[in-house]
């Protein structure tokens, strides 16, 4: 008995000493923060993450393989608290959602006929689909058979439709899909999305500078979703309610419904959801990622500043805008009048964006009182040039330095002050008035002198109308309002008199030769063909470019390192993405191209807050993937659209001209809400090759 005892304590023993050196042989490590991250998700152990159970998901979290979001069922609570543990960037818990990036695939017109295996995976397999449109939708649902949540169905037009409420951002439809058109993305990704050679994009959306989803916002307005509409454009442009006014619409350029009669009236749509969210009496949430701590200085508030900072702000930066100006807006508030851009409208649209917690720090000049190196000593991780073109091209003609001589832009900022209060200096007003140019700010000047009470205002432009780069419905306004347009004529020279005021301009009377590098007609002078017009005042309106003198105070410093184009722009390294030489500095709109479009200045805003963004990542500052970037997607583009029948444009309504010359009342109005739903149903619906027919797309 007792040698049995024996045995066993020294069995027993020998087992311990054994299992005491196993422990160290083959301990194995397990991060105790796997156990934390466990606890923080939902615990139900279902698979849609992607991994065999929780506890599989929180150790790929601690091993950088996932991300906090990584808990489907958790949703953005849970994905915060992961985060926190994991000291990881909280803007990466932004909740993921699936999105159909294809509204109309089924619609196109079939190659063959088939009869295999219903779906979408299989049909892919032949000849890439049976239907025509190589970007589109193939319509088999087989997203819906995977998702195990029931968030997607399939819609009415034959192409699936995600319930974003019920969605958890699983992948699966994703991962499912074979022609890449159904997304998981969170709200950052949505908004750094730019238009690519291979995506599903209406021919509108493709010209668009700013990348808006036309299609997608005119049928929410149809379907009276006006707030859908408005969450839809501000997905791509935060200055709808500018752009609704003031946008020349290149985009109905390219609409294929004027291939049958006439564009769809896509701006006057697009004004019409803006001015419904201003006069609702609230204003939309517009939802932020958490912060991330990195700051931005953003110098500028002009469109491309404020586009910038929008989006900065929207994916969770901290930024701060720097303006020369008392008040935000810069070309659009101080350049463009009221008659066309009340500055009521514009200060209710530059708060929402104030609002959502972007700092503002009025009458700090560039170069005066700050540079580029203070910015980066106060904190600021990135710096976005934004600065505009407010430098006018001077005319060398003798007498320009004349009494009653100005310059577009310095008339119009000018005029500007003094209405809005910020000047008691107004410009005179001469009886017979001339404005040199063809553009948008020589139209501007003229409509401006009208409303002032000249009593004889002409435009003198060396092209014919044809040529001009102003918009033709500005052009149209500016003659109804009794304007002389003066073509085929240059000025020679500004007469003035002994007391040096302006008397007269001479001017040589041209006609049109051989195109020149612009492609326009070059104007040739017609030999003896000299007028002299009576005039007392002159607005020089040859266009504009950014004023670089802050240049002046960066010398010997960082900042004087940055690269000018010969043009006086600030130089990008690349066009796409919009960074400098100095490599966290970034710039876009009027200061990077010279004087353009304001919807372009949103557009160039955006894309630069994607190299910002990635910057302030740490990852490569590189363009988008197949970046389309201001060209067409091959075969997109119609000469003929079938099987539609012709149905009349919705007028503006505008106030009449005898009313208007008397004030700077806003000229166009809104349309109705009748009028808005007539004028959506127009729209085709377009996608990148399909389209709706009045036959009801019989397929």
């Amino acid at each position: 008995m007792l040698s049995a005892i024996l045995s066993m304590l020294g069995l027993g023993m020998v087992s311990s000493i054994l299992l005491g050196v196993a422990s160290r042989v083959f301990y194995v490590y397990e991060d105790p923060r796997i156990a934390e991250v466990e606890s923080l998700t939902a615990g139900a152990n279902c698979g849609g993450c992607g991994y065999a159970g929780c506890s599989a998901a929180a150790a790929a979290v601690v091993a950088g393989e996932a991300p906090p979001s990584v808990c489907i069922v958790g949703g953005p609570e849970s994905a915060a608290a992961i985060a926190a543990v994991m000291g990881m960037d909280p803007g990466t818990a932004e909740p993921r959602v699936s999105e159909n990036e294809c509204t109309g695939g089924k619609r196109a017109a079939n190659k063959y006929d088939y009869m295999g295996v219903p779906t979408c995976n299989a049909v892919a397999a032949m000849y890439g689909g049976r239907r025509q449109c190589p970007t589109g939708c193939l319509g088999y649902g087989d997203c819906i058979k995977v998702c195990m949540f029931g968030a997607i169905e399939m819609g009415k037009d034959g192409y699936p439709v995600v319930n974003q409420d019920k969605c958890v951002g699983c992948g699966a439809c994703e991962a499912i899909c074979p022609k890449n058109i159904i997304r998981v993305k969170t709200m950052s990704e949505r908004l750094f999305e730019f238009n690519s050679i291979d995506g599903a994009h209406a021919p509108c959306t493709q010209t668009c500078p700013a990348q808006i989803n036309i299609p997608k916002y005119i049928n929410q307005i149809k379907n009276g979703d006006y707030e859908g509409a408005v969450n839809t454009i501000r997905e791509r442009n935060p200055l709808l309610l500018a752009c609704g006014r003031v946008c020349p619409h290149p985009c109905e350029d390219k609409c294929r419904r004027g291939v049958v009669d006439e564009a769809v009236s896509i701006n006057q749509l697009k004004r019409f959801v803006a001015d419904y969210e201003m006069n609702s009496g609230r204003r939309l949430p517009i939802p932020c990622a958490p912060s991330t701590g990195k700051r931005v200085a953003v110098i500028g508030g002009g469109p491309a500043g404020l586009s910038c900072a929008y989006f900065l702000r929207r994916v969770g930066h901290d930024v701060t805008i720097f303006d020369d100006n008392p008040e935000l807006g810069g070309m659009i508030r101080y350049g463009i009048p009221e008659y066309r851009l009340p500055k009521k409208v514009l200060k209710w649209e530059t708060d929402g964006i104030l609002n959502m917690g972007i700092a503002h720090k009025p009458n700090m000049r560039l170069g005066r009182d700050f540079d580029l190196g203070s910015l980066v000593a106060a904190g600021y991780d990135a710096i976005f040039l934004g600065i505009g073109a407010w430098k006018d091209y001077a005319l060398n003609i003798e007498g320009n330095d004349l009494d009653g001589v100005y310059t577009g832009i310095s008339f119009l900022t000018r005029f500007a002050a003094w209405q809005q209060g910020v000047s008691n200096d107004p410009v005179p007003v001469g009886r017979k008035c001339v404005v040199i140019g063809g553009g948008n700010t020589a139209i501007d000047c003229v409509r401006t002198l009208v409303r002032l009470g000249a009593e004889e205002v002409s435009i003198v432009y060396r092209r014919t109308r044809n040529e001009m780069p102003a918009n033709k419905v500005e052009i149209d306004a500016a003659e109804e309002e009794g304007v002389n347009l003066k073509y085929l004529f240059s000025p020679n020279r500004i007469i003035g008199d002994d007391n040096g005021r302006v008397v007269g301009l001479e001017v040589q009377e041209m006609e049109l030769g051989e195109p020149d590098e612009s492609g326009r007609r070059r104007p040739v002078p017609k030999e003896g063909a000299v007028q002299i017009m009576e005039t007392d005042m002159v607005v020089l309106a040859i266009g504009q470019g950014p004023d670089v003198s802050f240049k002046e105070a960066e010398k010997g410093k960082r900042g004087g390192e940055l690269a000018i184009t010969k043009r006086e722009t600030i130089d990008q390294v690349d066009p796409r993405t919009l960074q400098t030489n100095i490599p966290y500095v970034f710039t876009a709109g009027d200061a990077a191209t010279g004087a353009s479009l304001v919807v372009e200045a949103i557009g160039g805003g955006r894309r630069a807050a994607r190299s910002i963004d990635l910057y302030l990542s740490g990852k490569p500052v590189t363009p988008p993937v197949n970046d389309l970037f201001k060209t067409h997607i091959p075969g997109s583009i119609f000469e003929s659209v079938e099987g539609v029948t012709k149905k009349k444009r919705i007028e503006m309504p505008e106030l009449d001209v005898a009313t208007r010359i008397k004030s700077f009342d806003e000229v166009d109005q809104v349309i109705s809400e009748d009028d808005a739903k007539k004028e959506a149903d127009r729209c085709l619906f377009c996608c990148t090759t399909c389209y709706n027919r009045d036959d009801a797309c019989k397929i």
